[in-house]
């Protein structure tokens, strides 16, 4: 048994051994337990507990869209009524071409726009049409749109705590 000293110490390890990516094999965690010289379970049970305490809020793949092919990538923008915005975005957000979709604030009198959905497409024009079905499908409440292209990745880590 770890005294709780030992299993803060174990927490950084496991975190400072995941933080930049699982290893891609059958069984990443055997791995990882096994050059923290520790037993998966243990690793498991840490890991879970990290999760529920939020130290760890989310596993999950960070795909390059660049490198699938997905070169055509903009953030739509879109000036919906406030009292509509939540559930215009749960609809837009779970379309399969939208992989994040968010409630920003507006900058008037300039930015008019309180709904972003980022769009994936292999060219700007597949984008571009993608675009428009969810201004189809927000019909109505759809007062204005503009679409920002991608020109580079700026950020695709989470953040990094050091050795």
């Amino acid at each position: 048994m770890k005294s709780d000293a030992e299993l803060q110490v174990l927490d950084r390890d496991i975190i400072l051994k995941t933080q930049a990516g699982l290893p891609l094999i059958a069984e990443p965690y055997k791995q990882i337990a096994a050059e923290l010289d520790i037993d998966a379970e243990l690793l498991m049970q840490r890991i879970r507990i990290m999760q529920d305490d939020g130290r760890i809020r989310r596993i999950g793949a960070v795909p390059n869209h660049y490198r699938l092919g997905y070169t055509g990538n903009g953030m739509s923008v879109w000036d919906v009524p406030d009292e509509k915005v939540h559930e215009l975005g749960e609809m837009i957000g779970a379309l399969d071409y939208v992989s994040h979709c968010y409630h920003r604030p507006r900058f008037l009198p300039d930015w008019p726009y309180n709904l972003f959905a980022m769009v994936h497409g292999r060219s700007r024009e597949e984008v571009i049409e993608k675009a428009q079905k969810i201004a189809d499908l927000l019909g109505e409440h759809c007062r204005r749109r503009d679409v920002l292209f991608s020109s580079r990745i700026l950020k695709k880590t989470g953040i990094r705590i050091g050795g």
